[in-house]
């Protein structure tokens, strides 16, 4: 590493002439000063740093993922970049505790000078939900209709051109499709997989029909709860019926994918799949970081606006609480525990498969 020719002085270097006198109230325009409008700007301007860094990464992220071929040192890569964006979503959940020590009087002196502008005019938090893969038909209706309409047009541009693009989930979706499948001369998951469950399940039966405390309408819940669960174990195997799951919306990887993240969550602790799993486990931490964030951020709303409508026109705390299970996107890494067997359950990975596996991740 070469040595600097010309000395760096750290306010030049952070640009700090720039970064602290981009706080500009906007209530002394009209009036007194409102004390914590200061604090409002620089906890959004922190936000939106942070997202800045965020999409470093993300970018870095769908970069790699291009690649037809993933060696371990590049999904080394990938995790530690993807733990630091976890890392930095956990940082942003707990920031929302500065901005509650804004009480909802001490908002009401400056809210209504914001008028129209409002978060959804983060240009930068919608491009991280779409390049993870919230897609604009799987959004509720109002967001459907609003997303653009409250944007300039070159805003609007850069992002309609970015959801031409893969996004992370389609990318992880064709990642995890492209993984072996094990249907060796001397070793058949599948068929081993489906004999385990079978047995669980009419274990699963033999315990409701024998509960003698459960009333003739309860038993029928129960065994009909029984039957959808062997309905979606039987869907990972039967094409029609895991298209049909899809088409319901209760999952969206496509059915190779789903059976290489089980199988990866299966056998987490085999070498070969280590990072795999480590990949999946920071996508469903990324995950459920944003559901955290939306689901306190509509609290958040709701202690300063009540049942008011938000500065962007939207029915404020209702449509952020809606937002927060709708904009969900690697939720089926999550619900991969509904089909877990007991590790006593696994068949061990014979050699061949493991130096196969090797080849080919």
């Amino acid at each position: 590493m070469k040595k600097n020719k010309e000395p760096v002085y750290y306010g030049d270097y952070l640009g700090l002439d720039k970064l602290l006198s981009a706080q500009q109230p906007v209530a002394p325009n009209y009036g007194a000063e409102a004390h914590d409008e200061m604090l409002f700007i620089i906890v959004h301007q922190a936000y939106e740093l942070w997202f800045k860094q965020m999409m470093h990464e993300l970018r870095s992220v769908l970069a790699i993922f291009r690649e037809p071929h993933i060696p371990d040192e590049q999904l080394m890569t990938i995790v530690h970049r993807l733990k630091r964006v976890v890392t930095i979503q956990e940082l942003l959940n707990q920031q929302i505790n500065v901005m509650e020590t804004m009480t909802a009087q001490d908002f009401l002196e400056f809210r209504d000078y914001l008028v129209p502008a409002s978060g959804f005019q983060s240009i930068q938090f919608k491009e991280i939900e779409i390049s993870l893969g919230v897609r604009r038909d799987k959004r509720i209706a109002f967001d459907q209709a609003s997303f653009y309409n409250r944007i300039n047009p070159s805003d609007r541009a850069y992002l309609e051109e970015l959801e031409q693009q893969p996004d992370l989930f389609t990318r992880v979706d064709a990642w995890l499709a492209r993984m072996p499948f094990l249907e060796q001369d001397e070793f058949t998951f599948w068929q081993h997989y489906q004999q385990a469950i079978d047995q669980q399940l009419l274990h699963d039966e033999e315990i409701v029909r024998a509960n003698a405390l459960l009333s003739d309408e309860e038993l029928a819940t129960e065994l009909a709860e029984l039957e959808t669960t062997r309905d979606n174990f039987s869907a990972l195997f039967e094409a029609d019926k895991y298209a049909a799951m899809q088409a319901d919306g209760r999952v969206r990887l496509s059915q190779r994918a789903m059976q290489a993240a089980l199988f990866i969550n299966l056998y987490r602790e085999e070498p070969v799949f280590n990072l795999p799993y480590q990949v999946l486990s920071a996508l469903t931490d990324i995950d459920e970081n944003l559901t955290i964030w939306r689901y306190r951020h509509a609290m958040m709303v709701q202690r300063m606006l009540g049942s008011k409508i938000g500065t962007g026109g939207s029915s404020g705390h209702e449509y952020l609480k809606r937002t927060t299970e709708k904009n969900r996107i690697f939720t089926d890494f999550m619900n991969l525990a509904t089909y877990l067997l007991p590790k006593g359950s696994l068949p061990p990975l014979p050699a061949s498969v493991r130096a196969s596996l090797r080849r080919e991740l």
